[in-house]
Formats: C-alpha cells, sequence, structure tokens
C-alpha cells in the first residue's frame, strides 16, 4: 500500500484496537496499549484523531503515528517490558481489487 495515494476514510476506536480503513479497502488494526500515550486516552480522546495522507494525529495525547510505520508494525512508543508482540492487523476489505 503507497500511503501517498491510499488514503484514510475511517479512523475510529474499537476497544482494545485502534482501526483505521484506507480508500483502497485495506484495514489496519493496531492494540492501543502498546503506545503508552494513546492506552492513557479516553475513548473520546482516542476518536479526536486528526487524519493527514502520511498518518494519525491526537491533539489531547501529543501523538503522531505514520501510516508507513503502522504498516511496519511500529506503534510509536512500544512498551519494552511487555512480553507479548505488538503486531498490527493489515486485511482487505473488498477482496474482489
Amino acid at each position: 500500500m503507497n500511503t501517498l495515494v491510499d488514503k484514510a476514510t475511517k479512523v475510529d476506536y474499537c476497544a482494545p484496537n485502534l482501526v483505521v480503513e484506507m480508500a483502497s479497502g485495506v484495514v489496519l488494526s493496531f492494540p492501543i496499549k502498546h503506545n503508552p500515550r494513546l492506552a492513557k486516552g479516553s475513548p473520546a480522546q482516542l476518536r479526536n484523531v486528526e487524519v493527514s495522507h502520511y498518518g494519525l494525529h491526537w491533539p489531547e495525547l501529543d501523538e503522531d503515528l505514520s501510516f508507513e510505520g503502522l504498516l511496519r508494525g511500529d506503534f510509536g512508543q512500544f512498551q519494552k517490558s511487555s512480553h507479548e508482540a505488538a503486531k498490527i492487523t493489515v486485511r482487505k476489505t473488498n477482496p474482489q481489487e
């Protein structure tokens, strides 16, 4: 997915994950618990997200994540002590494309 061509059409917090739907039909989903700033946010703060061609910005939480980084499994600030492997789920919503 080229994030400069693709564009986020919907971002939502569906506990415990943040879900990003792209115009291409790709859906990115990742657990917020692996990012300390996002993990401290309320559902309202997590849903207050600004979207650009490059990534996501939470003004109330002072956090930015790039789509490029998310696709690499980089959630911004890993909790190094976590024993559970952090993973992002990528799926295509329209399998005909």
